[in-house]
């Protein structure tokens, strides 16, 4: 861990840096102002492409030496871009200043005043960032939750005949098997990226005030909305917004986070049943030689993964919450609210990503114990009382709920003898008691697909 990091604010960029550093290259300022110059240099070589007479000299022979702009770019750079917008007081002039200064440096000074032509500054913000967004959800994300899934999976194809008993309301109900109860989380999660996945990363690119005034002032012949759908919809690998203001109105985005916050609740749900499982000792927990479970009690294991990926899980919603709420709203045609807050959607996903990693974590520390899991279900035959009650309720058996309801609650303690003896006392065909016979905790687990 870098030395610096003791001194951050956030344990994003502190105590979990080593989980979160990956994370710099698409949410830190350095990767902004590299996501800013490479729409402006991108923005330029497309409209070489276009029928503008002054730039008509252009061949695309120097694509790839402007694009090495972005993609050389350096800590050198950023420092450059912020010295300059401390000097101009504007964080998209300096990025345009700096364009227009490699562009010296390679003797195109005809050309300087193409560089943000026709923009203002959120066509460069409103792309950068979901282009940003985009590859963090994609490349980052994803393959995250995929492994989240992936050990979810493995341990549902290992437990998936474990029989389990069910609590509802923390009382012993009707048994299920621990596969089933976890492949409940893994396909809500699977039905909540199908739906993460159709939200498009909308970008706004259209000037002022959306309409491509100035564009269409200085070359009125020129299919200007077409370019723009061809730039950021095929350069950019975004989606062109198509009516806005001077700003993106980012509904998308919105339900991009909504979609993030509900996976993340489905994985709270999923951390807290399994921290109970371990509390009632189902699983063990395998620890590395030498870790510390509690500074007091030498005996514990504490289920921290999972608790730290509920905290974090919170943490993260708690944003999503806001920016999901807050940036769809702009007053008229632009405000600046929403500038500050664009700048803290690193903070929600860091807090996400911190979360599937302890959940990666703690899922594979876990160890079956398939002896408590047992003695539980000998433990309360008292569930087999629904079984009993449906059978005699299909043999036209008179008031079958409530004769086992007198059973179960007027024994402190029901056995496999006391159902044993219940069958027995029961006016009913030998083969119906030989049914009822077959029936224990550990079968009666129903139909699970």
């Amino acid at each position: 861990m870098n030395p610096d990091s003791l001194y951050a604010i956030t344990p994003i960029d502190g105590r979990y840096l080593k989980t979160t550093e990956k994370l710099s290259a698409y949410f830190s300022e350095f990767a902004l102002l590299k996501n800013r110059v490479m729409v402006e240099v991108e923005y330029f070589i497309a409209l070489t492409e276009i029928d503008i007479p002054p730039l008509k000299y252009f061949d695309g022979s120097l694509n790839e030496k402007l694009r090495e702009i972005y993609r050389n770019f350096s800590l050198a750079d950023a420092k450059w871009i912020k010295a300059k917008e401390r000097e101009t007081n504007h964080d998209i002039k300096a990025v345009e200043y700096f364009v227009k200064d490699k562009f010296e440096e390679l003797g195109l000074h005809e050309s300087l005043e193409f560089i943000h032509f026709g923009l203002t500054s959120q066509d460069i913000n409103n792309t950068a960032i979901p282009f940003a967004w985009k590859n963090a959800v994609e490349k980052e994300y994803l393959p995250t939750i995929k492994e989240v899934l992936r050990e979810l999976k493995n341990m549902i194809e290992a437990w998936k005949e474990v029989p389990l008993l069910a609590r509802t309301h923390g009382q012993p109900a009707s048994p299920t098997t621990l596969g089933k109860e976890l492949k409940v989380f893994v396909e809500r999660i699977e039905r909540q990226l199908d739906l993460l996945k159709q939200i498009p990363f909308s970008a706004k690119f259209g000037g002022a005030t959306g309409n491509f005034n100035a564009h269409y002032i200085s070359f009125k012949d020129i299919d200007w909305l077409g370019f723009a759908d061809t730039f950021v919809n095929e350069k950019l690998g975004l989606q062109r917004s198509k009516v806005t203001t001077q700003i993106e109105h980012y509904d998308n985005f919105a339900a991009s986070c909504d979609a993030l916050k509900r996976i993340n609740t489905i994985l709270i749900d999923l951390a807290r049943d399994i921290w109970a499982y371990i509390s009632m000792d189902y699983f063990k927990q395998e620890i590395t030689k030498g870790q510390v479970g509690s500074s007091a009690m030498p005996h514990k294991v504490n289920p921290i993964d999972f608790e730290n990926a509920e905290g974090n899980l919170g943490m993260a919603n708690a944003f999503f919450e806001h920016l999901s709420a807050k940036l769809p709203v702009s007053r008229l045609q632009r405000d600046l609210s929403d500038s500050t807050v664009l700048r803290n959607i690193g903070i929600p996903f860091s807090h996400t990503f911190i979360a599937l990693n302890s959940i990666i974590r703690g899922v594979k520390k876990l160890k079956l114990n398939p002896e408590k899991i047992q003695q539980d279900l000998d433990d309360n035959w008292m569930v087999v009382a629904e079984a009993f009650q449906t059978i005699l309720r299909r043999e036209g058996y008179p008031k079958p709920y409530e004769i086992l309801k007198d059973l179960t609650r007027t024994h402190e303690k029901i056995t496999q003898d006391t159902i044993r003896r219940f069958i027995e006392g029961l006016n009913i065909k030998e083969e119906v008691k030989a049914e009822l016979s077959t029936i224990t905790p550990s079968n009666y687990t129903g139909v699970i697909e």
